[in-house]
This record gives structure tokens, sequence and C-alpha cells, in this order.
């Protein structure tokens, strides 16, 4: 039987494609599980977190190597059949030359885009397609980097709780919002909070109203069965 899932080809057309017009968000798992129950709910791409791996792995933010780091791109490409984008931080290199090497490695795992974190002005100018910048928080920073840089399209990384909607971004110029480790946060902030009750408390009060084991499985279940498609 042919499969019917898309190739890296068509996913990286399909991105390309999303930065056109409109704005849509781009949510950031940190594992298979994570990113296929993302794909279930219907987003159309989604992007790698550098800090909700590597918690999940043991290291803090930036403490994995190249290595683990691409195997692990390789793995939610080939788990997914939506568009992945890669956070690569600073592409780990800092010449122009070890960047060029390690990106070409990261693009042979199958991802549709990466972004590497650096000077939006001058990513602007070398031809890169979607623009992110660090640090903004307010309505003003964003609306003078969407304006900077356009009409290049502009990630907004939504990882606080800054007060706005998808429809709010949408008014202010932006194409593209990611979540960063925000979503692996809310996950291990959880698993801290009712693992320190019941060290300290011996109270297992935070198990009250976990999604079920039965709707996991099915959904997981559901799932496999169209990868076998």
């Amino acid at each position: 039987m042919t499969s019917s899932r898309p190739s890296v080809a068509d996913k990286r057309k399909t991105f390309h494609k999303l930065h056109e017009a409109g704005c849509f968000v781009i949510p950031n798992p940190w594992n298979v599980g994570s990113a296929r129950y993302l794909q279930g709910l219907g987003f159309k791409a989604l992007a790698t977190t550098s800090s909700g791996h590597a918690h999940s792995e043991g290291y803090a933010d930036g403490a994995q190597s190249q290595d683990d780091v691409l195997a692990h791109y390789r793995e939610l490409a080939a788990a997914t059949d939506i568009p992945l984008n890669a956070d690569f931080e600073n592409a780990f290199a800092d010449d122009p030359e070890g960047v060029a090497t390690n990106v070409t490695r990261c693009v042979a795992t199958g991802v549709a885009g990466l972004s590497v974190e650096d000077s939006p002005k001058a990513y602007a100018a070398a031809g890169a397609d979607c623009l992110y910048a660090p640090g903004i928080k307010t309505r003003e920073q964003i609306e003078a980097v969407v304006k900077a840089v356009a009409p290049k399209p502009v990630n907004f990384l939504n990882s606080g709780a800054y007060g706005f909607t998808v429809s709010d971004l949408t008014a202010m110029g932006v194409r593209r919002i990611s979540v960063g480790g925000s979503l692996a946060r809310v996950a291990m902030h959880a698993f801290v909070k009712v693992a320190i009750e019941i060290a300290k408390d011996g109270k297992f009060d935070g198990f009250a109203g976990l999604i079920s084991n039965p709707e996991l499985n099915k959904f997981f279940s559901e799932d496999r069965k169209k990868l076998s498609l």
C-alpha cells in the first residue's frame, strides 16, 4: 500500500505557504506524544522547544549536544505529518561557516524550517523568510518590529501571560505565534506541584480531574491507525 503521508518537500511547501498571509499558531511540543496530540488538535504546523526537550531529558536549556538535538528533530519530523520548525538556538556556532555547516545538518533531519537566534534586522537583509525578535513583550515593541522588517513575516514568542489573543496579534501584523517552552513548563509545573504535595504532605489531591488513561489510550490508538494508512 502506498503511503499517503506527506513528503518532506510537501511539508516545506505547506510551511512556506502558511507565511504568505494571515496569522497562525505554531505550538511547541517537546516529545512525540505531545507533537502527535497537538497535530490531532488541528494545528497547521509545530515548532520544537530547546528548553522543553532539554528539561525532559534532564538538562538545562542549551546544555544538550548538537547530535542529541538533531536526533530529536529527526524523531519529531518523522512522527508528524505537518511542518516542523526547529528551534536551532545559535546553530551551535559563532561564525558564518559554522552556522552554514550546522544548518545543513539540521535541514537533513527533515524539518520544514529552522530558527536561528541573532539579529532580525541582519537576517532580514540576508534573506530570512520569517523573523523573530526574542524578548519583545509590549504592543509597542511588537508593532515596531513588524513595521521595521515589513513585508517580512514576524514570529511572536507568546511565552508569558501577556494578555494577547490570536486576534490581537493578528491585528498587530504578527504572522506566526509560537509559545516556546511554555507548554512543556505547564506539564512540568503540574508534575512538580503534585510531587511536592506527595513528598511533603502525603496528599494526592493533585490527581483530581486528570485526563484518564482510557482517554489517552483512545487518542493514541486511533492516531497510530492513521499512521498506518
